[in-house]
């Protein structure tokens, strides 16, 4: 028997409680029984996005609430500022030239987080920058980035929006939407929110609705206007996903009892656990300036095919990560501590790592990294 461990940085493990609300029989979704569920799920994620302002259920991948965040606020043609650090950075990219938007990239080096003067300058350089877009967490590089800085510099100049992806931050660390003054902020189900893919959250300010009177993008189901309107009367304008959104609310059940701040401290927790845990048995941070809490990175040591020892962690040890994209396949291991993950999935990620490196033929010092791990993961139980 070998039991099974998943600590990609999603889809994300799933709460058994979750996980039983969800295989209770369907019901129809146009009625009084599955309104009140949306209306408690819906009124969760405002909570979560520390936000008065209406949170939007799109049943899609993260991806499909980064399309909407592009399609519903500008028109072909708009300038805009895209930070692109790595593979969801150059996504925004991609999803902004598809609609016709003229794109200016700020490209920053992988591993590395964006600097929010050159933002302050693109702005400053051409006044008719209608949009600035950011990851929050970088998942493929495991970076960073200054969102609460960006907020501040966009917050300065009337005719630009902030569009965050914060589909790897959101429930991870504090991101507070309203105070720091995040335009429009994206997350999605499979992350932190701890359940299976197929929701997508797009939080909108006062500020970004007004772009939406001018936006002449093309949309129709990802049309936030008419999905914020049937809001109002706690549903969706299309066919929800149902179970998914049952989910949402047990979901909600477990991380209000937990509380933000306890989350935000677990997340960092285990965090700083693991990269000390991988500095301790010799590897090099992907993302040591400016971590995610999300994600930690490493490079594989020199001699040790990444690819291979992913597969030996998923194949041999049943411990599912992450590896490289692009230039750096088959050079990095990405390790997940995000959403429905604890203490003891730290313990396992950093032990199977040890066991992979040693059956790699790498010569790592054997429970350095879990010892490493344990001093900084005692720190959760007062």
């Amino acid at each position: 028997m070998q039991k099974k461990f998943l600590l990609a940085p999603g889809p994300t493990p799933v709460p058994e409680k979750a996980l039983l609300a969800m295989a209770e029989p369907m019901f129809h979704h146009r009625t009084p029984q599955f309104e009140a569920i949306f209306k408690e799920a819906a009124e969760g994620l405002k909570w979560l996005f520390q936000t008065e302002k209406d949170v939007l259920i799109l049943a899609a991948s993260g991806t499909g609430g980064m399309e909407a965040s592009v399609a519903n606020f500008f028109s072909p043609g708009d300038k805009v500022v895209v930070v692109n650090g790595g593979k969801f950075g150059e996504r925004w990219t991609k999803i902004c030239q598809t609609y016709g938007l003229k794109v200016t990239e700020i490209m920053v080096e992988w591993g590395k987080a964006v600097d929010p003067k050159a933002v302050a300058d693109a702005l400053k350089a051409d006044p008719e920058i209608r949009g600035v877009f950011v990851q929050a967490s970088e998942t493929s590089t495991t970076a960073c980035h200054p969102v609460k800085e960006l907020a501040e510099i966009v917050k300065r100049h009337d005719n630009t929006i902030l569009i965050v992806d914060g589909i790897t931050a959101v429930g991870v660390y504090d991101i507070p939407m309203d105070k720091w003054g995040i335009d429009i902020l994206v997350t999605g189900s499979q992350k932190a929110l701890m359940l299976p893919p197929g929701l997508a959250f797009v939080g909108v300010s006062d500020k970004a609705w007004k772009f939406n009177e001018t936006a002449k993008c093309p949309r129709f189901y990802f049309d936030l206007k008419r999905e914020r309107k049937n809001l109002k009367d706690n549903t969706t304008a299309y066919t929800p996903a149902v179970s998914l959104i049952i989910g949402l609310r047990e979901v909600f059940k477990a991380m209000k009892e937990e509380g933000l701040e306890n989350i935000f401290a677990r997340h960092n927790r285990l965090a700083r656990a693991t990269r000390a845990a991988m500095q301790a048995i010799g590897l090099k941070l992907l993302a040591p300036e400016a971590p995610a809490e999300s994600c930690t990175g490493v490079y594989a040591p020199e001699g040790v095919d990444g690819g291979k020892l992913f597969k030996v962690l998923k194949d041999t040890l049943g411990v599912t990560m992450a590896g490289g994209q692009d230039h750096l396949k088959g050079k990095v291991l990405r390790i997940a501590h995000l959403g429905y993950v604890d203490t003891f999935d730290t313990i396992v990620a950093v032990a199977s790592i040890e066991m992979a490196l040693k059956k790699s033929g790498y010569a790592v010092p054997m429970g350095k990294g879990v010892a490493a791990a344990q001093e900084i993961l005692l720190e959760g139980y007062k």
